[in-house]
């Protein structure tokens, strides 16, 4: 069987692993460290802090804008839970936007009928890791007064006309989770865009006190501060998050190579069924981290994926829309408020993809995939 995705392993790993656990220290350590600086380099005007997920990087942004009750915060409906999820937890009411039919992106055009004088953030995510109109969203967002969290999961090292997705937003969010470009198993980072968040930042990650000033000696002894948890990543993971970043141009080169097979082998089945491949505007630069067709129905996405598996194949689907959820109905979710992500996620499919893919592995796919319809 073809699997949907494996983790890219990388030449320094182990050794990685075994100074990190040689150096007894297990968290948040000297790995860790590096990876901050590894992402700032890349993000600049930012202050990254690892965190043991993307999930975590949310809820703290969550907290560092005072989300709580009465509150509203836009999201997409087609998105992760955690997405959501995190400003749930704070009290916030949830607010649901549509998507763009062509990118799958939070729909700058929809914002203005989402919002209103409650809205406290907008959560644009880059899905697949093709920015969002940022430029649209951000006036949509200052008309209101709302801040800007970027959901950056799939977007590391993308950029929205020549800037780096991460670095729009007040803060942003990535994830290293095990299905990414880049993975430690499970991690994330919070990324910070308003320099004036960045002290209570570092205060939340560790778990509510000042240890981070302790450890660069500008105070004599770490004491509680603020509300928080414990959201440092385990050096050990920073060793390998490390280890990954390092061959950052390895990785995304395999990914685009084999990205840009299926988007050329795959045209002329598209365009005998219907079926959709991904836009990818001119000014967005992707990050490659999957390729998904849509098609027509949901009766025929069930039947594809059945053909697929029957050729050893193991594609998946993607998000059930968060409005039609039992919690996004309490939130006043409801069958037709978002059409475009309803017809979407009935129709699409993603397709294996990993850096160490083999040509080989990649022409069972296609051939599995061309030979329906």
């Amino acid at each position: 069987m073809i699997p949907f995705n494996r983790q890219a392993r990388t030449a320094r790993e182990l050794d990685y692993v075994r100074e990190a656990l040689a150096s007894h220290t297990s968290g948040d350590g000297p790995f860790c460290r590096r990876a901050q600086k590894m992402l700032e380099a890349e993000l600049p005007g930012t202050r990254a802090l690892v965190t043991t997920s993307c999930t975590h990087a949310l809820e703290m942004s969550a907290i560092l804008l005072d989300v709580g009750p009465g509150d509203e915060v836009v999201v997409p409906s087609f998105t992760f839970v955690s997405t959501a999820n995190a400003f749930a937890l704070r009290g916030a009411q949830v607010v649901f936007c549509d998507v763009r039919a062509d990118t799958k992106n939070l729909d700058e055009r929809a914002l203005e009928a989402v919002v209103g004088p409650r809205t406290k953030v907008i959560v644009p995510v880059h899905y697949a890791g093709v920015g969002c109109e940022m430029d649209a969203i951000a006036e949509v967002a200052a008309a209101c007064g709302a801040s800007v969290v970027e959901d950056n999961a799939h977007g590391l090292f993308g950029a929205w006309r020549g800037r780096a997705l991460g670095t729009f937003g007040r803060l942003a969010t990535q994830s290293f989770h095990e299905t990414k470009n880049f993975s430690c198993g499970e991690g994330g980072a919070l990324v910070v865009g308003d320099a004036s968040l960045v002290a209570r930042a570092e205060i939340l990650r560790e778990k509510g006190t000042d240890r981070s000033r302790f450890f660069r000696g500008e105070v004599d002894k770490y004491t509680w501060c603020d509300v928080g948890s414990s959201y440092v990543l385990s050096d050990v993971l920073g060793a390998i998050l490390v280890s990954q970043l390092e061959e950052r141009d390895s990785i995304q080169g395999r990914r685009r190579r084999l990205w840009e097979r299926y988007a050329r082998e795959l045209a002329a089945w598209s365009e005998r069924t219907g079926a959709e491949l991904p836009t990818v505007p001119e000014h967005c630069a992707q990050t490659f981290h999957l390729f998904y067709v849509v098609t027509r129905d949901l009766e025929t996405r069930t039947a594809l994926l059945a053909h697929l598996a029957e050729r050893g194949v193991r594609a998946t689907f993607h998000y059930v829309p968060l409005h039609l959820s039992p919690m996004g109905r309490r939130f006043g979710g409801r069958a037709g408020q978002c059409p475009v992500t309803e017809r979407v996620s009935d129709g699409l499919i993603r397709l294996p993809l990993w850096a160490d893919m083999t040509d080989d592995e990649q022409s069972q796919v296609l051939d599995a995939v061309t030979s329906f319809g």
